[in-house]
């Protein structure tokens, strides 16, 4: 029949579209943590080295290093034993005493060679954040998503850009009567480089929220227009909330990038020495003059600091009318909505085969 290969499609589908949540048995022991095993073994034996001292001689830290390797490797050979597996096998499934030994048996290293439990408590922390992170990159197919996303940036690129030609006269009438005004200069060019930076992290994380607020309540709806199969679990919801938000991400970054290149270009031709002087503005550490067609204009770190502001501004605003104004929310949702659907149709036909293959030769196994 065919069956196994045609699911293997199906769930290979899915993984490229960064949604492997949308896999049925899909589960960290297996999946997501089986699949970072190479790199989870990487870190786990270079942390061998935090048996060693600055303060020790080369041979002593040789020493060290080479007796840390071989208990890290004796430790997780007897936790191979007592699982039922070769001594020297990498585990099939990472359970919990997987995990807590790959968190805690480097950990103590240190402790044992150096009594130092202060760096036991950190080594530990780093690895549990590694293991959360894992989890949550491969759990939630953010590098599928992105290969995915990365693969689609002609074409999104190409939506962007429209969606920025038709924003663009509402988001100016928004964004000029902030650029031309005295205290949005002296607020922005009077801030630290860092500030500007963090403020970016910080609007982009809120407009972030809010999507995923949102999204679920709208994909709710395209699945009941869809009407293909059970409806989706609440981590397949969060699963594709996130993809969609990765894809919301590129065209957000487009605009409010265009908004921003807009502005140093208008900042250019409009405000000039002059216009620095009379409104007490410093341009910076850097400015430069030039002339266009014997007009003198002025670029400054000044001016791509307010370029910044005001474009960050605009990309939380645009990131927030994707899903608030009928006529981005249409459009933005218009360009996703048949893909959905075609996923829910193939999730449907998943399911279904997968019936099939349970009654012809019983559970799948993993």
């Amino acid at each position: 029949m065919g069956t196994t290969a045609e699911l293997e499609r199906y769930e290979q589908r899915f993984r490229r579209a960064g949604l492997p949540l949308f896999i049925e048995d899909f589960s960290p022991t297996h999946d997501i943590f089986t699949r970072a095993a190479p790199l989870l073994v990487l870190v786990f034996l270079a942390e061998m080295l935090g048996a060693t001292s600055l303060d020790w001689p080369w041979w002593q830290n040789l020493l060290a290093a080479v007796g840390a390797l071989v208990a890290l490797v004796v430790g997780f050979g007897l936790l191979n034993g007592f699982r039922g597996r070769p001594f020297w096998s990498l585990p099939t499934r990472f359970g919990i005493p997987e995990l807590a030994v790959f968190v805690f048996l480097p950990a103590l290293l240190p402790v044992v060679t150096q009594g130092q439990f202060t760096q036991f408590f950190g080594v530990a922390f780093g690895n549990l954040v590694l293991v959360g992170a894992v989890y949550v990159v491969v759990g939630y197919g953010l590098i599928a998503t992105t290969y995915w996303s990365l693969r689609r940036l002609a074409g999104d690129l190409a939506d962007s850009i429209a969606s920025m030609v038709r924003a663009l006269p509402l988001l100016l009438v928004f964004s000029l009567v902030l650029f031309i005004n005295t205290e949005m200069w002296q607020v922005f060019t009077g801030m630290p480089v860092d500030f500007i930076l963090f403020s970016v992290a910080a609007f982009t994380l809120l407009s972030t929220l809010f999507l995923m607020v949102r999204l679920p309540k709208e994909l709710d709806a395209i699945e009941r227009e869809a009407d293909s199969g059970p409806p989706l679990r609440r981590l397949q919801r969060l699963n594709l909330s996130v993809s969609l938000t990765i894809r919301q991400w590129v065209q957000t970054v487009v605009v409010s990038s265009g908004v921003g290149l807009f502005f140093v270009a208008f900042g250019m031709l409009g405000i000039t020495r002059h216009i620095y002087e009379s409104w007490g503005i410093d341009p910076g550490g850097w400015s430069y003059d030039v002339q266009l067609l014997g007009h003198p204009m002025v670029i400054s770190a000044g001016l791509v600091k307010v370029a910044v502001g005001i474009a960050n501004f605009t990309g939380l605003y645009y990131s927030i009318a994707l899903l608030t104004d009928s006529t981005y929310r249409t459009e933005f949702l218009d360009n996703v909505s048949d893909e959905l659907r075609d996923l829910f149709t193939a999730r449907a036909q998943y399911l279904e085969l997968r019936q099939v293959s349970q009654s012809v030769s019983g559970p799948i196994a993993k």
